[in-house]
C-alpha cells in the first residue's frame, strides 16, 4: 500500500469511526461456547457459536428513543472484561446451593449523537444473557425508549413451543410446537428444539422496572429466521419510560445439550440480584388446601348468598382438615367486601381489609394458628391496581399482626385501572410495588395473573410462586374439554423455566356436575407425579376436601416436600414423557415423578441418584390395570420394595399416566 492510500484511509477511519468493523471475543468457562459482538457498520451485534458451529448469526441490537434512532452510527469507546466462579445458597428451591460461574465483557459505545450506552455480555456453560445500561451523562436524563432493536438470528428455521402473544390473556395457553417463522408474535420463554444436541430457550431475567418481553419472527439476510423483540407498550405506544441511569432487563439464551439441562439451568437466577431481605427466616415453604374448587364445581360462590364458601364454619373443617394432613396453610378466596359485584368491572370496590359478616377473620387466624396452621388471604383485585396500591400498607399491616404470612393475588382483567396492559411497565411496576411492600410486612406473595417470573425470587425471595400458564382451573371450566394430556409433560420445559408454577395439582374426583365434560385428562396417579414434576415451594392440594376422604393415595400429598436439595432429570422428550427425582432439602429421602402424554410407555428408571452404600424403601404409587385418562383414570397400585443406588425400575404408565415414588434411607 503507498503512503498516500495509507493517509486517505487513515483519515477516512478518524474521521467516520462508525464505518469500521471492530469486534470483541468472550469464551464460556468450559472454552465451548463462544460469543463474538463489536460492530458492523457502526450497528452493534453479537454471534454465538458453540465447539465452532454458529448457532445464533449476527444479530443486532439498539433503540429507538424518542431523541431519535440507536440502531447505528456507534463507536467502541471501551471494553472491560472479568470473570466470577461462586455459590450462593437459596432459601428454597429446587436445589439448596447455586453455582454462578461466568466471563463478562462490557462494551462501552458511544452514538454518533454523543448518547453513550454500555452492553453487558456474561457468557455461562449453559448459555449467555446481556443487558444495555445507559449510564448517567449529560444530555440524557429522563427518556422514552420507543422500540429495542434487539434481534436473536438463527441458521435455521428451528421448531420451538412457544405461546402466542396475540389473543392469549394472562399467558394461559396451550403450548405448540412448530417453525419459528410460522409463530407470529410469541411470549417468552420460547423453547427451541434445534438438533438432537442443541436445545435453547429464549427469555428474560431481572423484569423490574421495563416491559414485558416478548418476540417476533421476521426475515434478514444471512439467518433463516430471525426473532426480533417485541415489547408490551403503553397505551399511548411508549414502550420504556426511563431516567439515566438505568438498566434493562437481561435477554437471556440458555443453550443445552438436552431437555433436561434446561430445567436445571440456573442462568436466570443467577443474572438476578442477591436477596434483599435480611432474614428470610419467615419464607417457610409447605402445601395448602382451599375453599377453591368449590366454587367452580358450582358448590360454593365467591359472592354473598346461601352458596357461600368462606363462611367460619366452612373455614374451621378446611383448618382441621389441614392440621390433620400435614398442611401449613387454608386458602379462602370470597372471604372479603367486594365479590357481589362485576368484580371484572369494578374492581376498586374489593376491600382487603373488612370480611364479609359470615366470615372471622381474626377468630378464624387464632383457631388455625392454635392448630398450627394459618390462613392465606386471596387478594383479587379484578385488574384495579390503584385501589389494590392505595390499601396495601392497612391490609398487610392487618394480616401480618394477625400472623398470616401468605397472600395469593389476581388480576382478573387484561387491563390495570381500565386502561395499561398487565404486561407493560405500567404492570411490571405494580406486581414489584407489591412485592416490596409484602416483604417490608413479612409476607409471601403467590401472584395470579402475573408478569412472567424472570427470576426475581432470587432477590425477592417472599415471591413464592405465581400462575401465568393454564393451570388446574382449567380442567374445571374450560369448554374445551381442560388441559390435553402433553400440558403436564411441556410446562416444566417452557413457563416452568420461568420460575415456580402454582398450579395447583391433586385432584382425585374427575366427575364435574358443573361442565360434565371437562375434567383433568389425566389419570390419579399424574396427579400425583404433578407435584414432582411441576416445581413450587407452596404446593395445593386443590381438591374439595371431602374428594380426600378414604383415599390411600393422599398419603402422597401429605407426605412430599416441597423443597429440595437437589434437582435431577432421569428422562425427557418435551410434550411426550419426563422423569424427575428430586432429594428432600430436610432429610435423605428422594421423591421421583413421571408422566407421559396420551400414549401408555414402559421406562427403565436406573437409581443412579440414591446414595452409595444404603438401602431405601421405595413406596411406589403407579397407573393400576386398565387405568387410562379416557375411561378409567383411577386405577392405582401401591407398592414397597427395598432398594439401592443402581438397582432399575420399571415404570408403566398409562395413557396420560404417571408414577410417584417416594424412596425413605433406611
Amino acid at each position: 500500500m503507498g503512503k498516500l492510500s495509507f493517509y486517505l484511509l487513515f483519515t477516512l477511519m478518524t474521521i467516520f469511526p462508525y464505518w469500521v468493523t471492530a469486534k470483541e471475543a468472550l469464551t464460556s468457562p468450559d472454552g465451548h461456547l463462544r460469543l463474538t459482538t463489536g460492530l458492523k457498520g457502526g450497528v452493534p451485534y453479537y454471534e454465538v457459536k458453540r465447539d465452532g458451529k454458529v448457532i445464533v448469526c449476527p444479530s443486532s441490537l439498539g433503540f429507538v428513543l424518542d431523541k431519535g434512532s440507536l440502531a447505528d452510527k456507534f463507536k467502541i469507546v471501551s471494553r472491560k472484561f472479568s470473570q466470577k466462579d461462586e455459590t450462593w445458597t437459596q432459601p428454597w428451591g429446587e436445589e439448596r446451593v447455586v453455582r454462578n460461574n461466568y466471563h463478562e465483557l462490557i462494551l462501552g459505545l458511544a452514538h454518533k449523537s454523543g448518547i453513550r450506552i454500555n452492553i453487558v455480555f456474561r457468557l455461562f456453560n449453559d448459555g449467555i444473557g446481556f443487558r444495555y445500561i445507559f449510564p448517567k451523562q449529560v444530555g440524557l436524563n429522563r427518556f422514552r425508549i420507543m422500540d429495542e432493536l434487539t434481534e436473536v438470528a438463527f441458521p435455521k428455521d428451528y421448531e420451538a413451543w412457544t405461546e402466542p402473544t396475540d389473543g392469549t390473556n394472562y399467558y394461559e395457553a396451550l403450548w405448540t410446537k412448530g417453525p419459528l417463522s410460522k409463530k407470529g408474535t410469541v411470549s417468552t420463554p420460547v423453547t427451541i428444539e434445534a438438533e438432537d444436541s442443541l436445545y435453547m430457550v429464549l427469555h428474560d431475567a431481572a423484569l423490574v422496572d421495563y416491559a414485558s418481553l416478548n418476540y417476533a419472527a421476521t426475515q434478514k439476510k444471512g439467518a433463516a429466521v430471525v426473532m426480533k423483540a417485541a415489547l408490551t407498550p403503553w397505551s399511548n405506544g411508549v414502550k420504556v419510560y426511563a431516567e439515566a441511569p438505568f438498566a434493562t432487563p437481561w435477554r437471556t439464551i440458555v443453550i443445552t445439550r438436552t431437555p433436561g439441562e434446561l430445567i436445571t439451568s440456573r442462568l436466570m437466577l443467577n443474572l438476578n440480584e442477591p436477596c434483599k431481605i435480611k432474614d428470610t427466616s419467615w419464607i417457610t415453604p409447605g402445601k395448602y388446601v382451599g375453599i377453591w374448587w368449590g366454587m367452580h364445581m358450582k358448590d360454593y360462590t365467591w359472592s354473598q348468598g346461601p352458596q357461600h364458601g368462606a363462611t367460619t364454619a366452612n373455614t374451621k373443617r378446611y383448618i382441621d382438615f389441614a392440621a390433620r394432613h400435614n398442611m401449613k396453610g387454608v386458602l379462602v378466596e370470597g372471604w372479603n367486601w367486594g365479590w357481589d359485584v362485576d368484580w371484572t368491572k369494578d374492581g376498586d370496590k374489593f376491600s382487603f381489609t373488612k370480611p364479609y359478616p359470615d366470615y372471622d377473620l381474626e377468630g378464624l387466624q387464632k383457631y388455625a394458628l392454635s392448630k398450627g396452621v394459618s390462613l392465606i388471604a386471596h387478594n383479587e383485585t379484578g385488574g384495579a391496581a390503584k385501589n389494590y396500591e392505595n390499601q396495601l400498607d392497612s391490609a398487610f399491616a392487618l394480616y401480618h399482626r394477625l400472623g398470616i404470612r401468605a397472600i395469593k393475588t389476581g388480576y382478573v382483567n387484561r387491563l390495570m385501572d381500565g386502561k395499561e396492559d398487565q404486561h407493560s411497565q405500567y404492570g411490571i411496576r405494580h406486581y414489584m410495588k407489591v412485592i416490596e411492600t409484602a416483604a417490608k410486612y413479612q409476607i409471601m406473595v403467590v401472584n395470579h395473573e402475573p408478569a412472567m417470573p424472570s427470576g426475581l425470587c432470587r432477590t425477592w425471595p417472599n415471591l413464592i410462586s405465581g400462575e401465568g400458564m393454564r393451570g388446574q382451573e382449567w380442567n374445571a371450566w374450560s369448554t374445551d374439554g381442560g388441559n390435553l394430556p402433553y400440558h403436564v409433560c411441556v410446562l416444566p420445559f417452557t413457563r416452568g423455566l420461568a420460575g415456580p408454577m402454582d398450579f395447583t395439582p391433586g385432584i382425585f374426583n374427575f366427575s364435574n356436575k358443573a361442565i360434565p365434560t371437562t375434567h383433568p385428562q389425566t389419570t390419579l396417579c399424574k396427579q400425583l407425579a404433578e407435584y414432582i414434576l411441576l416445581y413450587a415451594p407452596w404446593q395445593m392440594a386443590a381438591d374439595e376436601i371431602e374428594n380426600y376422604a378414604g383415599q390411600p393415595a393422599f398419603s402422597w400429598i401429605e407426605t412430599v416436600p416441597t423443597d429440595w436439595e437437589k434437582t435431577v432429570v432421569l428422562n425427557a422428550k418435551i410434550g411426550n414423557f419426563l422423569t424427575i427425582a428430586r432429594k428432600d432439602r430436610n432429610s435423605d429421602n428422594w421423591y421421583l415423578g413421571s408422566a407421559t402424554d396420551e400414549n401408555a410407555r414402559e421406562f427403565n428408571v436406573k437409581l443412579d441418584f440414591l446414595d452409595d452404600n444404603a438401602l431405601y424403601m421405595a413406596e411406589s404409587y403407579e397407573d393400576g390395570p386398565g387405568a387410562d385418562y379416557r375411561t378409567n383414570p383411577y386405577p392405582l397400585t401401591y407398592t414397597r420394595q427395598s432398594v439401592k443406588r443402581g438397582d432399575t425400575l420399571t415404570l408403566h404408565l398409562a395413557p396420560s399416566g404417571g408414577a410417584a415414588i417416594r424412596f425413605i434411607k433406611q
